[in-house]
């Protein structure tokens, strides 16, 4: 990953990014930094502090808040908590999220609603409240939405968990039109990263990783190149990149975690 300096603005982001603490998000969290920006850590049940304490290895800042994001109330101060510490707010990555296993025949209003409190409502509750922040700035802001390569490459495992990824897809386009031109929305789409926990082993995650047209999927840092790319690019909106190696191009007829 290179360590180039932001390209978009003049003095350094605030960047707020959920579920930083650890795998994706933690990845992320030091490209920022990496970058030249700030980061506001949001993290729930997982300890920030060796994420802490590596930003500020690097000569960074970083601050971390807590919040449970599907309870509504917590979701909707974590933003004038950030603005409260840091005075500003320029760009929200959504990455924090609920991946449960259900399938159509075991598919419940309980699982729907676990999945979309998580993975959907609040993207859309903190890009509300970056667009009002930025609007009393006069600024422009960014939100990122993590999402997943399977919603190219449907597949009926995971069955709410994706419902819940393609509302959010769905989300990106339409909060594009209605928070321009102040705030950019965009979506960046993984394919398999990093180890399902607990389900599987070193050498299936190998197997899983090769089964790609490129016969290689995306790594931590391709995904915080990814977010970092569509931080530093102003005329970018209301699009998600996918990034995985191809695996979206190679029909699968369940998740890769049952084919491998």
């Amino acid at each position: 990953m290179t360590d180039t300096p932001c390209l978009a603005t003049s003095q350094p982001r605030v960047v707020l990014i959920t579920g930083a603490a650890q795998r994706l998000g933690h990845g992320m969290a030091l490209a920022v930094v990496r970058g030249g920006d700030t980061v506001a850590v949001h993290h729930h049940t997982s300890s920030p502090q060796a994420l802490l304490d590596e930003v500020r290895r690097l000569g960074g800042t970083a601050e971390a808040f807590a919040a449970d994001l599907a309870d509504e109330a917590a979701c909707q101060a974590l933003v004038p908590r950030v603005l409260a510490h840091f005075g500003r707010l320029d760009a929200v990555v959504h990455n924090a999220s609920v991946f449960q296993y259900d399938n159509a025949a075991t598919f419940t209003y309980a699982s729907m609603e676990q999945h979309w409190r998580a993975n959907t409502a609040p993207a859309i509750v903190l890009a509300q409240a970056l667009h009002a922040h930025v609007l009393t700035r006069g600024a422009q802001g960014c939100v990122i939405a993590l999402l997943d390569q399977k919603l190219w490459n449907l597949n009926p495992d995971y069955f709410s968990y994706t419902l819940s990824k393609a509302a959010l897809e769905a989300a990106v386009q339409m909060l594009s039109r209605a928070l321009a031109p102040q705030v950019r929305v965009c979506g960046v789409a993984p394919g398999v990263t990093l180890p399902t926990q607990g389900t599987m082993d070193a050498a299936t995650f190998e197997r899983v990783q090769r089964m790609t047209a490129l016969q290689r999927s995306s790594s931590p840092d391709d995904v915080a190149n990814a977010v970092r790319f569509l931080l530093d690019s102003p005329a970018i909106t209301g699009t998600t990149i996918v990034v995985d190696g191809g695996q979206h191009l190679m029909p699968q007829t369940r998740d890769v975690a049952f084919l491998s």
